[in-house]
């Protein structure tokens, strides 16, 4: 089965494709840029708002990864053009194509439009990938961390001087890159009675999720040192993202935007969205995660 990947270069499209090649599955891989050749990896120059590059990526695929997608800018009007936009191209292109399975990676943050121009915009773009026609699956995934990532990269290197800033109380469910990427290439060719029309929100297994600041401690202790994780107010938090605008530009991590899904108390992945586990379970659990991410971060000298 040839799977067409949106978002290869990516965090996570990079994981999709490192399990496909180890399962050895072709992949015809969306990018923007010329990429070395890799084995099973058929590279199609082009990008979302691309009909040729899509027309491309579709013609001898059986089913679309679509993980492409904006997940920060500074101006949050980007978000409906990169996730609304995109998909609705990528599935007038899946229809011409006559390409039925239609994976569609959203966010929790989907869960809840009103709190930010991100989750928003993908709450929008999962009602397009809904009304289809196509064969399609939704998958939510919580806080993806990993080898890699840049945005928890910021805790880590943080926890490092024994200090971790947090939002308001509340907690969040995480899962690594690897296992989401897993999960993503099983539901390709699932049986279709237990994912056709569904949405699932995937963690690590820990029931309830993470508390901020057990999250905290847990990157402290991947990283050696014990921390202190206050709760910071979002009007605090609110100037910080100002200050991330000033400081980095247009590279700010922290924006307005961002501020406003995390200071939401509760991005546990629901039981009632939980992937069958005779599709998939994951296999990492969050301490085992987060001290192989902290070791990789070492080894590539970003720590």
């Amino acid at each position: 089965m040839t799977i067409a990947l949106t978002g290869a270069t990516g965090f996570v499209g990079q994981a999709v494709l490192d399990a496909c090649r180890r399962a050895g599955e072709p992949v015809c891989a969306l990018t923007r840029r010329p990429q070395e050749a890799c084995e099973h990896v058929t590279w199609v120059e082009g990008d979302l708002a691309s009909a040729g590059g899509l027309g491309l990526l579709c013609r001898d695929a059986d089913a679309i990864v679509h993980v492409a997608g904006l997940t920060n800018t500074p101006d949050p009007a980007e978000f409906e053009e990169a996730n609304v936009g995109g998909t609705e191209r990528l599935i007038g292109v899946a229809r011409e194509a006559r390409l039925k399975r239609f994976i569609f990676v959203s966010s929790l943050s989907a869960r809840e439009p009103g709190l930010s121009a991100y989750g928003a915009s993908k709450a929008r773009a999962e009602k397009l990938v809904e009304a289809s026609g196509l064969d399609w699956t939704i998958v939510r995934p919580p806080g993806v961390y990993g080898p890699r990532d840049i945005d928890y990269f910021e805790m880590f290197r943080s926890a490092k001087y024994g200090f971790v800033p947090l939002p308001p109380g509340g907690a969040s469910s995480i899962i690594h890159v690897d296992d989401l990427a897993r999960l993503l290439l099983a539901l390709v060719d699932a049986p279709p009675a237990l994912v056709r029309h569904r949405i699932f929100e995937p963690d690590d297994g820990r029931e309830g999720g993470w508390a901020h600041k057990e999250l905290a401690r847990a990157i402290g202790k991947a990283v050696g040192r014990p921390v202190f994780a206050p709760h910071l107010p979002r009007p605090v938090l609110e100037a910080a993202a100002r200050f991330d605008r000033l400081l980095r530009g247009d590279k700010a991590r922290l924006t307005a935007d961002r501020v406003g899904y995390m200071t939401h108390p509760n991005w546990v992945a629901r039981s009632a969205y939980t992937v069958p586990a005779a599709v998939w379970q994951p296999r990492i659990e969050g301490e085992e995660g987060l001290a192989a991410t902290a070791d990789w971060y070492r080894a590539e000298g970003w720590l």
